[in-house]
């Protein structure tokens, strides 16, 4: 299955839980923009807002080249809570999974993304935050293509 999300530009909404450490799950909700410069650079926009929580929303930018033909990526992440973020990816036949970790950070904070295709048009996301050896949260959502306008 070819991959819609990140390989093309687009705009998706996302839906569904976040869950920190003794804490219960709470919704989330989102946007995220994709777009694509003609040299193979893409940047990627995410808004994670909260809804009827205290929690602060959270945004995400990221920037990354992949060239045609590859597996494996690398990306910089603007992150609202973490700061300056590094990481890598590898695109799989049904999901794309992401790792990266923050930079100069003494809590040794890093997290992982699995995006899992279900259809050319919605994807399972999940994902988790570390700090050092210890998960301090996770997100579990659903995304789905928004038609052009």
């Amino acid at each position: 299955m070819a991959h819609t999300f990140l390989m093309e530009a687009g705009r998706w909404t996302l839906q569904g839980n976040w869950l920190e450490r003794d804490g219960l799950p709470i919704l989330v909700k989102g946007k995220t923009l994709v777009g694509w410069s003609r040299d193979n650079w893409y940047t990627m926009v995410t808004k994670l807002v909260f809804p009827g929580s205290e929690r602060e929303d959270i945004s995400l930018q990221y920037r990354g080249r992949l060239d045609a033909g590859e597996r494996q990526y690398t990306f910089v992440l603007q992150h609202s809570l973490l700061g300056r973020v590094e990481g890598e990816g590898w695109i799989a036949p049904e999901s794309i999974v992401q790792r990266y970790w923050v930079l100069g950070d003494r809590q040794r904070r890093s997290g992982f993304e699995t995006l899992h295709c279900l259809d050319p048009e919605r994807y399972y996301l999940s994902s988790g935050i570390m700090a050092g050896h210890y998960l301090t949260s996770t997100m579990e959502v659903t995304l789905e293509r928004q038609p052009e306008q």
